[in-house]
């Protein structure tokens, strides 16, 4: 796995340029010349990695397209290497039935430094918590139920068959930011304390390993709910083979549920278990198999995403890909309230202490 670290490749245009050089690059493109007549919209505060641009009233063969204009790889890939993790992405979900549908894609070119995808447009609302939780938990089982290829044709998508080891590496890597970061003496502690802890863990024996198709961040505002009832995982930026109870993990933990403003709620213990139990509903021997990953994953996908919010407050200080002048100032505003929410030393305690007394999440 390539370092967790700002790549040098990175977009920072303005919503203009996005619009005229996409429209261009559609226009070269023989499959997806159609969308260059569309009207391209722009779509603000949708994440910090991409800029979206809905094709209004443009399709291929049918389908609504979005356009995913990468502005920074969060894995350190060179262009055209993120640009196909992304599409091969799109295209290994799109069987489950709950991921837009892969279209195609702009390859790197003047105008669009790190290219461009296009990808179905799913007209949904953010999911209402906890009441969507049931809905979450079975998409979540219709992507880990899918197919893992043999080994030589999961490339170019990551394999994390030792989910301990690999996100402790991206720890790790985010934790290296703590100095710069401005944190509270007793946030800094804990954070020192949860990793050492985590270190340790790591030098145990491993329950046996499991391994599907993982979306990695899914977190709710990364679902969007068709009237129908479908919930769609809409971002698989970071899709991967590896251990789902990570993704269970990061659709109910504290600093997932309150990430994206649209869908803000902090869950109750009981109604977590309720999501844990809905997913071992819809998936009942993969829940079985996944049971003695689930309390120890979930304290390491909390540390994993504290410390990329301790990155997040070094690297958005900076030019480039990270910077908060690329990003709407509400968006931003947003983003920092709730990093520092996370990184307060009351907050880490109050989630360590919720995660010590946790229990067991699967029904007996």
């Amino acid at each position: 796995m390539a370092p967790i670290i700002e790549s040098t490749f990175v977009s920072a245009m303005s919503e203009p340029a996005i619009i005229d050089d996409l429209r261009r690059a559609l226009a070269a493109d023989a499959r997806l010349a159609p969308l260059a007549e569309a009207r391209l919209v722009p779509l603000p505060g949708c994440g910090v990695a991409h800029e979206h641009v809905v094709a209004e009233g443009g399709t291929i063969e049918g389908v609504p397209a979005i356009l995913r204009v990468p502005c920074v790889s969060q894995w350190g890939m060179a262009p055209a290497a993120q640009l196909a993790y992304e599409a091969a992405a799109f295209a290994r979900a799109a069987p489950s039935g709950v991921t837009p549908r892969f279209i195609g894609t702009l390859p790197v070119q003047a105008g669009l430094p790190m290219g461009a995808l296009a990808v179905e447009y799913i007209k949904g609302a953010k999911p209402l918590l906890p009441r969507a939780l049931a809905r979450l938990a079975a998409s979540l089982a219709r992507i880990h139920a899918l197919a893992v290829p043999p080994p030589e044709a999961r490339a170019p998508l990551l394999v994390h068959d030792d989910p301990i080891a690999e996100t402790l590496k991206a720890i790790r890597e985010q934790a290296a930011f703590m100095r710069e970061a401005g944190l509270a003496a007793p946030a800094t502690a804990a954070i020192r304390a949860e990793l050492a802890t985590a270190e340790a863990s790591a030098m145990t024996a491993r329950p046996a390993p499991v391994l599907t198709l993982t979306g990695s961040d899914t977190h709710p505002g990364n679902f969007l709910l068709e009237k129908g009832g479908r919930a769609v995982f809409v971002d698989l930026e970071k899709a991967l083979y590896g251990n789902p109870a990570v993704d269970l993990a990061h659709a109910t933990l504290y600093t997932s549920t309150m990430w994206d403003p649209d869908c803000a709620q902090r869950l109750a213990s009981a109604e977590v278990r309720d999501f844990y139990a809905a997913y071992s509903a819809a998936a009942p021997a993969l829940a079985a198999a996944i049971k003695p990953w689930v309390r120890p994953l979930r304290r390491l996908v909390w540390l994993r995403t504290l410390t990329w919010c301790v990155r997040w407050r070094v690297l958005s200080r900076q030019r480039g890909g990270w910077s908060k002048d690329r990003l709407d100032p509400a968006h931003v505003a947003h983003i920092e309230r709730t990093v520092a929410d996370y990184v307060s030393p009351e907050r880490i305690a109050a989630i360590r202490d919720g995660l010590d007394h946790e229990g067991d999440l699967f029904p007996s």
